[in-house]
């Protein structure tokens, strides 16, 4: 067979196995498609089928196949994080900044501190988890961090499954999840400062400065069908020079989508694209993240690393929205409904820790544990959030 036919007969396995197990497994409730997705992709990687039958992976995934599917996956997720750059809606979170900036601040923050105590202890278990190119502190707040994110794309998308997305409590959590998104992408750019590429950073980010001042008045001039296409070029120049600065070409791709209004754009066709980027290019993405897992150290050790940092990921995220809870004095059982939600991990995580991989910052190893933290926290979303909201569903018609 040449390249062609053996890329459409990997294609032809990473839409149809996950879609199969999906609909005739009737997932939905417990694992929507996205996360059975993630799970075919590591089942059909290295770690499972290409250890059991080492053959078909050499076969199907040669480096040729694999380097075609990585153009894919790279475009994907581009196009996906700047939507959801776009989607941060900044003036709502500062007329709420009060009530948005503790709530964040403390979903955030108390993960990340719990998250961060769990990387000195596997720092302190073995070495091996930490990258060639890591210092430790990188090491440390990379883990604790993905321990912190909320995955606002998929958020949105299990709150749509819930039905509150557009109801007032949806809205609020909709602010405290974008204000973390900034954090997040603002740490990450923090981790990945090289000092021997210091000017380059800040040269970069001095021009995206002045070309976001120009794009933007650009983008107020043209019709909506123009600003499509001036979107990708934008995100296209932005992810590039954003990787040769040394910051990684998704950090540009968020700022691409966050100096874009999304008032520009007709959210009907906004929330289309979303959803045919998921379906159509995202599978690819996954796939290429289950190719990255690793269980070298061994499958109980990096599975135990993994419930460790479910248990401090889910732990903080709780404790944190509590705090603020008490702090703004919501009602009973608002606030679990809430940290259960903003604990969601699954793509953004995902993206996260691709990029601490690339960059050498943690191992394989440490990216399988991560995967497992992030899948089986997405799990436990809708299976424990559904039953409280039925339990308060005045809570879903309260103003915001």
């Amino acid at each position: 067979m040449n390249t062609t036919e053996i890329f459409l007969i990997a294609m032809t396995l990473i839409f149809s196995v996950p879609y199969l197990i999906w609909r005739l497994g009737n997932t939905d409730y417990w694992a929507p498609l996205v996360v059975v997705q993630i799970i075919a992709g590591i089942v059909l990687g290295p770690g499972v089928l290409g250890a059991v039958f080492p053959d078909y992976y050499r076969f199907v995934f040669n480096p040729q196949v694999i380097g075609a599917l990585n153009g894919i996956a790279w475009w994907a997720v581009m196009v996906f994080v700047m939507i959801a750059g776009v989607e941060l809606d900044l003036k709502k979170m500062w007329e709420y900044r009060r009530e948005s900036g503790i709530t964040a601040s403390l979903a955030l923050g108390v993960p990340m501190v719990f998250g961060s105590a769990a990387a000195l202890f596997l720092l302190w278990h073995s070495s091996a988890w930490m990258g060639p190119k890591a210092q430790g502190w990188q090491f440390v707040l990379g883990v604790g961090m993905s321990c912190a994110v909320t995955a606002l794309p998929i958020l949105i998308l299990l709150m749509e499954k819930l039905a509150i997305l557009r109801q007032p409590i949806g809205q609020r959590i909709l602010r405290y999840a974008s204000l973390d998104d900034v954090a997040i992408w603002g740490v990450l750019a923090l981790i990945l400062l090289d000092w021997d590429r210091v000017g380059r950073q800040l040269l970069f980010l001095f021009g995206f400065a002045i070309a976001s001042y120009l794009f933007r008045r650009l983008m107020r001039k043209i019709p909506e069908r123009d600003r499509w296409y001036a979107a990708f070029i934008w995100l296209s120049a932005c992810s590039y020079f954003a990787d040769w600065s040394g910051l990684h070409f998704m950090v540009g791709a968020f700022l691409a989508g966050m100096v874009m209004d999304g008032a520009w754009f007709d959210q009907d066709d906004m929330d289309k694209l979303r959803h045919f980027v998921l379906m159509m290019l995202m599978p690819v993405f996954f796939l290429s993240t289950g190719l990255r897992t690793n269980w070298q150290l061994g499958g109980v050790a990096v599975f135990g690393a993994g419930l460790l940092l479910l248990l401090v990921s889910v732990g903080g995220k709780m404790a944190g929205i509590h705090a603020a809870g008490k702090i703004l004095k919501w009602e009973q059982g608002e606030a679990s409904i809430i940290g259960w939600l903003l604990q969601t991990k699954a793509l953004i995580m995902i993206i996260f820790a691709n990029v601490l991989l690339d960059k050498n910052i943690i191992t394989n190893q440490t990216f399988t544990a991560l995967l497992v933290m992030a899948v089986l926290s997405t799990m436990l979303t809708v299976p424990v959030v559904a039953p409280k909201l039925q339990k308060m569903k005045q809570l879903i018609f309260r103003t915001s």
